[in-house]
């Protein structure tokens, strides 16, 4: 049987990246826009959203918005699908704050500070995204999660508390509806080179080299990395995966 050579290609496919000016998200952007999509880039900092589109080419776009406001989620959509002249046909749920604190020091508020940023928000946009992609009978739902959503990791409560969760969203959510058109999977990145990894590590020696150490590949990833992952997961390469948290990472969460 021959193969489609053109499987990988994202022609016709319509992407928005939350926190898609920067870091992963901006790697995954490059990387969709490459392919052949139309990536629309949603973050809180306008200049930094300018600047991102940019370096991408004329097949970005950008919607400064705060997707912590759960009740604007639908207007989120509206105002990125006239920006792209398209409908969203790939939902990147990326965006995320990062929060390094002891378990008791951290708040009632700072816990959910983090929940409303990554799980909140996300099941805010997936819900208005959903009924369009559903109406089609075609879309990519994509969840960033982490490390933190299989090993224990210190400091980070709130955090692996979020990532977590979005492993049992992703399962309900393709059993929900993946027999209608609409995949839902995950990333589970590593540790790669980003803004948030530098800020969690930086002037943190030991635990640099304990991730290294417990890394197979010895090294930390590239954002690329997880942008060619969320390329072929979103493309009818990945036609029959739904349900799926891609590990990319070095080995480190097999790694001892």
């Amino acid at each position: 049987m021959n193969g489609n050579p053109h499987c990988f290609r994202l022609d016709g496919e319509t992407a928005l990246i939350t926190g898609g000016g920067t870091g992963l998200g901006l790697g995954m952007a490059r990387c969709l826009a490459r392919a052949g999509a139309k990536v629309v880039l949603v973050g809180r900092r306008e200049a930094e959203l300018k600047r991102a589109m940019a370096s991408i080419g004329p097949s970005a776009a950008f919607v400064p918005h705060d997707i912590t406001q759960l009740k604007r989620a639908g207007e989120l959509i509206s105002e990125s699908e006239r920006a792209a002249g398209a409908p969203i046909s790939i939902l990147v749920n990326n965006a995320g704050i990062h929060l390094k604190k002891t378990a008791t020091e951290t708040s009632p508020e700072d816990f959910q500070s983090v929940l409303t940023t990554h799980v909140c928000a996300a099941q805010a946009l997936t819900a208005a995204v959903l009924p369009g992609m559903l109406v089609r009978g075609h879309g990519h739902i994509l969840f960033t999660a982490s490390m933190a959503s299989f090993i224990g990791i210190p400091l980070i409560i709130g955090y692996a508390a979020a990532k977590s969760a979005y492993l049992g969203m992703v399962r309900s959510l393709a059993a929900e509806v993946s027999g209608r058109g609409v995949r839902v999977n995950a990333i589970a990145p590593g540790w790669i080179e980003s803004p948030m990894l530098r800020q969690a590590l930086d002037g943190d020696p030991a635990r640099s080299n304990k991730i290294l150490s417990r890394t197979p590949m010895g090294r930390f990833g590239e954002a690329e990395d997880i942008g060619n992952a969320a390329v072929f997961l979103s493309s009818s390469a990945a036609k029959f995966i739904t349900g799926a948290v891609l590990p990319v990472d070095g080995g480190a969460s097999i790694g001892f």
